[in-house]
């Protein structure tokens, strides 16, 4: 009889620090293994760093936090391994070609030697880009980089994929390539997946439960339509972002010009 898989992620009592600032506060929060799991947010809420102490980048200072199981206080490097993460910001570098830039995380990842040829080709073919593999990066359009950080960020082939604004700066068509692809994985692989984003029909379309937070703390979690449900009749996901999230004009202001920003870094690098 085998035993019960657990947790992708059980954070319990999360909190984190900076100064006299608190980022996240006492949160609590379960996501299943193989669940699309949205955490939204206006800018400022605390996703950025609940993330980053899920990734192991940012150490954690208050409560526990397991990822399939294993304490990242004291197995952080095997929980490295267990995750693929796509950041906001630009990951690849434009200096060398697609291959090179996914063949460069499989080292990363000590994808062995005797592997790590077929897993960089199996990736760019997952993403579509086996036929501009060998062109410089540089050369690719912004979907064409997205799904070049996704190729990266599966080559390890993950448990828990992690994805900050995946879309951020994308036109419609490249964002419904770059979710496609996603879906696909996901579905092929049972990975799980957690994101962010700004983009509330996003989250609707592709989330099996989102979590709402505002100020460092957990303000509500369920699955869209319980939570739309919860609000009446026609209401949207960004209505329940609203009435949860308390995101008044200042806080909306704020959210399109930190997005603004990232797209203008994007293009820039």
């Amino acid at each position: 009889m085998t035993s019960e898989q657990p947790p992708a992620v059980e954070c319990v009592g999360l909190t984190h620090r900076y100064g006299d600032f608190t980022a996240v506060e006492n949160l609590s929060l379960t996501i299943g293994a193989g669940e699309a799991f949205g955490l939204l947010g206006p800018n400022g809420a605390g996703k950025t760093t609940t993330i980053r102490v899920l990734n192991t980048l940012t150490p954690i200072q208050r409560g526990s936090v397991k990822i399939f199981g294993l304490d990242i206080a004291s197995h952080a490097m095997d929980v490295r391994y267990n995750i693929g993460y796509v950041p906001q910001q630009l990951s690849i570098e434009a200096a060398l070609s697609g291959r090179q830039n996914v063949a460069w995380f499989a080292r990363l990842f000590d994808v062995p030697r005797a592997e790590r040829a077929e897993r960089v080709e199996q990736a760019l073919e997952s993403m579509d880009l086996l036929s501009v593999a060998d062109r410089l990066a540089s050369t690719y359009s912004g979907g064409m980089v997205r799904r070049l950080e996704l190729a990266q960020a599966l080559v390890n082939r993950p448990s828990l994929l992690v994805l900050d604004e995946p879309t951020v700066g994308l036109d419609p068509i490249a964002r419904d390539s770059v979710w496609q692809v996603v879906t696909q994985m996901r579905e092929t692989y049972g990975m799980t997946v957690l994101l962010t984003t700004h983009y509330m029909e996003e989250a609707d379309a592709l989330c099996d439960r989102v979590a709402l937070m505002h100020k460092g703390q957990l303000q509500a979690v369920g699955t869209p339509d319980e939570l739309k449900s919860e609000l009446g009749v026609d209401s949207s996901l960004e209505d329940v972002f609203r009435h949860f999230a308390g995101a008044d004009l200042t806080e909306t202001e704020q959210n399109q010009r930190g997005m603004r920003n990232v797209r203008s870094s994007r293009r820039t690098a």
